[in-house]
């Protein structure tokens, strides 16, 4: 297939990568939807780049542990790519106070950079694009364009089995712990961590699991699961529950909402921003009032489903919104 150059409103070649990670996993269903809006446009593997001609506008995903191994080496390798091409991009993970007083410098700098080399710059939520000021990293033009949601999932509710639900990698500040401590003090005794460990994080796994059988909770860990066997199980959890402690964008969020779900969420900036966005599927709390929200959702299993359709900003509005702003980057 040839490029087309993103001249007069066409869009850039998209560029993907592989693997499991949440970011090009997004990254390849992203590039699906916007090819099913406008079938002429080119995506291409960041391992194939070399076929793509010089100057021939892209647009790809960022975030350092998807570019290279350290932070350095992602900004050596997206400065080769940015040199050869105009580039736009929608960073992910964005730096924050979580980081530490080591990494956040060190990411603020690379993040920076990234974000001057690059011909437009997106993020997936206001809360993201405010980070990037209140850390000096990016003061310029910032499109904000949410993660996308599926269409709701159909069919019967399977039956509750009885645990607290966390979806996703996990790694210190996921949640986990406070979901443990929230379902103890509710009387929940089981939690189930939907999915695995992230990378170089498994013994930090099997720490929180030790810790919350001290408090009476059971932990079973599902470890990796195909598309279909996860939302079984994401649909089957009694209470599904979001405790990020710092999050930039969640797409566990928006596979939650796009399962059926309304998650027991505990209120932060991004949390507010996508209550306002898809009202009616989240149940929102307070940090201390976590316990009470499980209490509160065992009680009344009818409030963890929204029944909301359609919803606002699933694959085809966004990439519809990106198709809109990639015609206004000059």
């Amino acid at each position: 297939m040839t490029a087309r150059a993103a001249r007069g409103g066409a869009a850039p070649v998209i560029v993907t990568d592989p693997g499991p990670h949440g970011v090009a996993v997004h990254g390849r269903a992203f590039a699906h939807a916007v090819t099913a809006l406008d079938p002429g446009v080119t995506v291409c593997a960041r391992g194939d780049l070399a076929r793509i001609p010089p100057g021939v506008p892209l647009h790809a995903q960022f975030t350092d542990r998807l570019w290279a191994g350290s932070l350095e080496e992602a900004l050596t390798a997206f400065e080769a790519v940015a040199d050869r091409h105009p580039i736009s991009v929608t960073l992910h993970d964005v730096p924050q106070e979580s980081d530490g007083e080591r990494n956040l410098p060190r990411r603020r700098a690379v993040y920076a950079a990234v974000a001057a080399r690059a011909r437009g710059v997106a993020v997936n939520s206001a809360h993201e694009r405010a980070l990037l000021a209140e850390h000096g990293v990016w003061d310029g033009a910032v499109a904000v364009i949410p993660l996308p949601v599926g269409a709701p999932a159909s069919g019967e509710r399977p039956g509750a089995d009885g645990s607290v639900g966390v979806l996703g990698y996990f790694y210190p500040g996921k949640g986990h712990d406070e979901a443990a401590e929230a379902a103890a003090e509710a009387g929940v005794t089981r939690l189930t961590v939907l999915g695995r460990a992230s990378d170089g994080h498994a013994d930090d796994l099997a720490a929180f699991v030790a810790r919350a059988a001290a408090s009476g909770v059971e932990v079973e860990v599902t470890g990796w699961l195909d598309d279909e066997a996860m939302a079984a199980r994401c649909r089957a959890v009694s209470v599904p529950v979001i405790a990020h402690r710092h999050v930039s964008a969640s797409g566990s969020l928006s596979s939650w909402i796009a399962w059926g779900r309304r998650p027991v969420a505990v209120e932060n900036r991004y949390i507010t921003e996508m209550a306002a966005l898809r009202p009616g599927t989240i149940a929102v709390t307070a940090a201390d009032r976590l316990a009470d929200g499980i209490r509160s959702a065992i009680d009344q299993p009818e409030t963890t489903w929204h029944g909301v359709a359609p919803l606002p900003m699933d694959a085809r509005d966004v990439a519809a919104a990106y198709r809109a702003w990639w015609g206004e980057l000059t």
